[in-house]
């Protein structure tokens, strides 16, 4: 049985020259519009021959430093300075966003959880379908722009995966170098197989996604690394003309430093529920055995904390950030050095991915 066309449609020209602020529009029926739409906003900037860049934030919708450096680029960013087409989609889950939640208000539906979706589907399935059957196969490049919304805190990183294809992971992880984050990562995802990432990748796409902070806002730290990051994906890949390290007037000198994620015990998860006390901070070093937090009995007092401890030796890259904790909640998330990379920025050029050691 063969899958019906999906029922978004776009009011802009894929294919046409310039400049183009639209829609993609999601047919709808609910309590307060009966025959509506969800309406996702979406530029296409194209300019002559060159690789296709797909652009989005909002994949959850309490995620702000993508979503604000991408609607601020898609403002801004003119024909005549781009190589070949961008596609800018600042929020992906569009519901979401306007809610300032993690998940859709209209399904429930967490978008980074529902690839390669399904036109049939509730509303998040019908948007992660469009991505994935008719936006992705357009890309050569995509950037999805993730942080920690309002549970997480994360020091800014840009990630690729692992995969079978050593040329596509070498190519993406470049990508990852070259953003220019304080930190690059080779990222273990504890669940990947409905992940916009995974769907982007099944495609033979370069893909890289990020995570720039945390707290459900942003900060001015925050938006400057994500702005100069996606300045930088976009050189790199031949879009914008320039080399990297011209965006690079506001990045800090120290070396950038390359992280790796093994496996499953990276994830420091919660066991009770209670108050959570974090005995490090983010980007300290911890060494396996350290004490990385304590959740305390909040129905009782004169009751000993739980402790909780790391199993490996690394970095804090990742912190629950409010106090209050719950059984499988995410305390902390802790990723192993493997390098120190110089910058683009005045310290021996670029990194070539292919080279850097490969952690097993």
């Amino acid at each position: 049985m063969s899958t019906r066309p999906s029922p978004i449609s776009a009011t802009v020209d894929f294919d046409a020259e310039g400049v183009q602020h639209g829609f993609l529009k999601l047919p709808i029926s609910v309590d307060e519009s009966a025959w509506g739409a969800v309406m996702i906003p979406i530029t296409v900037v194209a300019n002559g021959e060159g690789p296709t860049a797909l652009l989005t934030g909002g994949n959850h919708g309490d995620e702000y430093e993508g979503i604000t450096a991408l609607m601020k680029l898609a403002s801004s960013l003119k024909a005549e300075d781009v190589r070949g087409r961008v596609i800018i989609v600042p929020m992906m889950n569009v519901p979401a966003a306007e809610a300032g939640r993690r998940t859709s208000p209209l399904d429930g539906g967490n978008l980074n959880r529902s690839f390669p979706g399904d036109p049939n589907g509730g509303v998040t399935s019908q948007i992660a379908d469009y991505f994935n059957r008719v936006l992705v196969p357009m890309c050569d490049v995509a950037l999805d722009l993730h942080s920690g919304g309002r549970t997480l805190d994360i020091v800014p990183f840009a990630a690729a995966h692992r995969l079978d294809d050593l040329a596509q992971e070498d190519a993406s992880l470049a990508g990852a170098i070259a953003f220019g984050a304080p930190y690059a990562m080779m990222m273990f995802e504890l669940d990947a197989t409905r992940l916009y990432d995974t769907a982007v990748e099944s495609q033979g796409k370069i893909f890289v996604t990020t995570e720039l902070g945390g707290g459900g806002t942003s900060t001015p730290q925050s938006l400057a690394v994500t702005e100069r990051g996606v300045h930088r994906f976009l050189v790199h890949y031949g879009l914008l003309a320039g080399k990297p390290s011209e965006s690079d007037e506001a990045a800090p000198a120290e070396a950038m430093t390359y992280l790796d994620m093994p496996d499953a015990s990276c994830y420091v998860q919660s066991e009770h529920a209670g108050l959570l006390e974090l005995t490090v901070a983010l980007g300290d070093t911890v060494t396996h055995g350290d004490v990385i937090a304590r959740v305390f009995d909040m129905t009782r007092t004169g009751a000993e904390p739980v402790v909780y401890r790391v199993e490996r030796d690394g970095v804090l890259i990742a912190r629950r950030f409010p106090a209050k904790v719950g059984m499988g909640d995410t305390i902390a998330v802790i990723a192993e050095v493997v390098d120190s990379l110089a910058r683009a920025s005045g310290q021996g050029g670029e990194t070539d991915a292919a080279t850097l050691p490969r952690a097993e």
